[in-house]
């Protein structure tokens, strides 16, 4: 019998833009991709390649300088463009100018249930896919010499504008059990999904332990999933794998291809007809939104949800795992009467401080990127704690991270946490405090200390 887990914190956001599961736009390529190493956090990218040179799908681009087996694949063939550096030679992304007719690294069809952890493992940094697993704690790229106690996939998307993973589960059933299956030699795999969620792929997957998570946002986190099923300590690791990156390994797999396709959401109220899209990890923005846009000024687009995804233009690219490009007004040509004093019908209010409320939960709003208001001291109110579903004291926790408290934040349950499961408390937040932000920069130094 399936597991259901009950949340009953958290917060659904209904945004105008929601991209539609019944229509498909075809992206046009400029044959431009690059690949951002600031996707894969926690990693220290070395250059592998040069300028000029000629690289096959799948070849590394680059590798982490602390575990140089972990390794980034291009997502084409082609020719490396450009190796982009920014301040104190950061490295920004490695540009890829990708071949007409595409060429891929071969390595070699897998019969996945003869393998055992290791061969799965050591294929997984061979052909650059590895880097796509995280871990916990600190929410980093996993360290292939970490032994995790458990797997966690989280099939469920629940962020605001999110795009629905069984959109992009039609037609990849076979490579999504594959990738599950591989996962599961190196460790116990947990797949969450939501309770609305259908396909026989994910409530009749085998080689894992299905639960049911039912609730509002943020029941579809990782993170939140963690920490309801098998919470981690200290000296503890679990490993965390998006959905997507699952069908990657089970592409490899089946094919002994790297094919970084992936079905993503154009959506947002500022996106024409928005819809899915079968796109390329590295793919560029001005491609994506080619003709899309509602408006060339004053928007705000985001690679991913707009309580998660980061800033960005049409110059920048794809992340490796973004599932979701969001377009929504900026905000910073509105002229209100009034302020906050008017009675404001279309905006949206966790307190019911507008009469947008009697309109229902299900009305949907036109949220624009302003934070109205300036950072101020911290209100302990309790307003985290209604919309994050964990068994941990978030207030109390940010608290001990803005002081820099290591002993406290441990007691407070640091090891477990990530910074997108305060996204929906920096929402709601009356100090409008950048609160992941804060728990980003707790992450590092405490694995800093840690190291």
């Amino acid at each position: 019998m399936t597991n259901v887990v009950k949340i009953r914190k958290g917060l659904d956001i209904h945004l105008k833009g929601k991209a539609s599961t019944e229509k498909r736009v075809e992206v046009i390529s400029s044959g431009e991709y690059a690949l951002v190493p600031s996707s894969f956090v926690g990693l220290k990218p070395k250059v592998v390649v040069k300028e000029g040179d000629h690289i096959l799908a799948g070849d590394p681009l680059f590798v982490d300088k602390l575990s140089q087996e972990v390794r980034c694949a291009s997502p084409v063939s082609g020719t490396v463009e450009q190796v982009l550096r920014g301040e104190r030679r950061k490295v920004l992304y490695v540009k890829v100018k990708a071949d007409h007719e595409q060429s891929f690294h071969d390595y070699g069809k897998h019969d996945v249930a003869s393998l055992d952890g290791n061969a799965v493992k050591s294929l997984l940094l061979e052909s650059g896919l590895f880097a796509y697993i995280n871990q916990l704690p600190y929410a980093v790229v996993a360290s292939p010499a970490s032994s995790p106690k458990a797997i966690f996939v989280s099939a469920l998307r629940d962020m605001p504008l999110a795009a629905d993973f069984e959109v992009e589960l039609k037609g990849n059933e076979a490579a999504f059990q594959t990738g599950l299956t591989a996962l599961s030699k190196m460790a116990p795999v947990s797949l969450g999904i939501g309770a609305a969620q259908q396909s026989a792929a994910l409530t009749q997957a085998k080689d894992v332990e299905i639960t049911v998570f039912d609730g509002p946002c943020p029941a579809g986190n990782v993170g939140v999933q963690v920490n309801h099923l098998n919470p981690v300590n200290r000296g503890e690791v679990v490993w965390t794998v998006d959905p997507s990156a699952v069908i990657f390994i089970g592409r490899l797999m089946l094919t002994g291809k790297v094919d970084l396709h992936r079905v993503i959401a154009i959506a947002g109220s500022q996106v024409k007809e928005p819809a899915y899209a079968n796109v390329l990890v590295g793919t560029k923005l001005a491609d994506i939104l080619k003709d899309r846009l509602a408006a060339d000024q004053h928007v705000r687009i985001l690679n991913g949800n707009p309580l998660t995804g980061e800033k960005c233009s049409l110059e920048d690219y794809l992340g490796a795992h973004t599932s979701e490009v969001t377009v929504i007004p900026e905000g910073d040509d509105r002229d209100e009467m009034l302020g906050w004093i008017a009675p404001r019908t279309n905006d949206f209010s966790v307190s019911h401080s507008y009469f947008s409320w009697l309109q229902g939960k299900r009305h949907e709003y036109d949220l624009d990127a302003r934070v109205k208001g300036g950072e101020r001291h911290m209100i302990m109110s309790g307003e985290y704690g209604k919309v994050l579903p964990m068994d941990i004291y978030g207030e109390y926790l940010i608290k001990a991270l803005i002081a820099g408290d290591i002993d406290r934040q441990e007691q407070l349950g640091i090891y477990e946490v990530s910074p997108e499961d305060f996204a929906l408390a920096e929402f709601v937040d009356s100090s409008k405090l950048p609160l992941q932000k804060i728990v980003r920069q707790g992450l590092d130094i405490l694995r800093k200390e840690n190291a």
